[in-house]
């Protein structure tokens, strides 16, 4: 479904994607780990067309999008739902509002189709009756709950998760990553989660990367990426402070 080929991107002297590999299956709930600043917004947004890389390449669903137009990016965009990491709901609107939201300008569904979708992705999330809520009367758990639900009610093929776990209590991150694994199993969709979670990432991967220094550096299943021998892997994953982190 997805397949990255020497991706390289910089900001003046910062050189922050220092060749990127990597290959997502269609139907794959692949997890990106990695320290902040490693450069895991940084590939996402050129993932999704929203950066130019310097070079390389990205295939999204057999089509090269690097040199793609902004009209034929638009497109491939309407292959993915993107879960904010603030969930990024609009304050003013009601949780069907902000479902809908997206459905209502940029799809010529009609009302009624555009209603079902609304009330179908809000129970697959497992929310019912919170329509006329306002986002100040959600917990942080239901806010994400109604952000996913607005990025399924286009019905993606692949969806973004941006720290979905971050600023929620244990048990509501555990029941994000409850639904990540049902959208897996719902509606089939290819899930790319960035997160530095691990104990999320070993629930939800099918595999793990680990992004380090603009490069891919380890990948592996849940139970691979455990028993890893690279210094720095082993590091991230164990919450590891002694010493500095050095190169493999």
């Amino acid at each position: 479904m997805i397949r990255i080929v020497e991706l390289h991107k910089s900001f003046r002297e910062n050189h922050v994607l220092r060749g990127v590999n990597l290959e997502i299956a269609k139907g794959e709930t692949r997890v990106i780990c990695g320290q902040s600043g490693s450069g895991k917004s940084v590939l996402i947004k050129t993932l999704i067309g929203l950066m130019k890389p310097d070079r390389g390449q990205i295939w999204v669903d057999g089509v090269e999008i690097t040199s793609l137009s902004e009209e034929e990016l638009f497109k491939i965009r309407r292959k993915f739902g993107l879960l904010f990491q603030n969930a990024a709901l609009f304050d003013s609107l009601t949780v069907e509002e902000n479902v809908r939201f997206g459905l209502e300008r940029y799809t010529n569904l009609s009302p009624a189709e555009i209603q079902r979708r609304v009330k179908e992705a809000l129970e697959l999330v497992g929310l019912r009756g919170v329509e006329k809520l306002m986002p100040h009367e959600l917990s942080g758990g239901m806010k994400k709950r109604v952000g996913l639900a607005r990025a399924i009610a286009y019905r993606p093929q692949i969806i973004l998760y941006d720290e979905p776990s971050t600023g929620i209590d244990p048990i509501r991150a555990d029941a994000i990553n409850d639904l990540i694994i049902a959208m897996k199993k719902e509606i089939g969709v290819t899930s790319i989660v960035i997160t530095h979670d691990m104990v999320s990432a070993y629930k939800v991967a099918d595999r793990i990367s680990m992004l380090y220094q603009g490069k891919i550096i380890a990948t592996g299943t849940p139970d691979e990426i455990r028993k890893t021998v690279n210094p720095i892997v082993r590091q991230f994953i164990t919450g590891s402070a002694v010493g500095p982190i050095k190169e493999y």
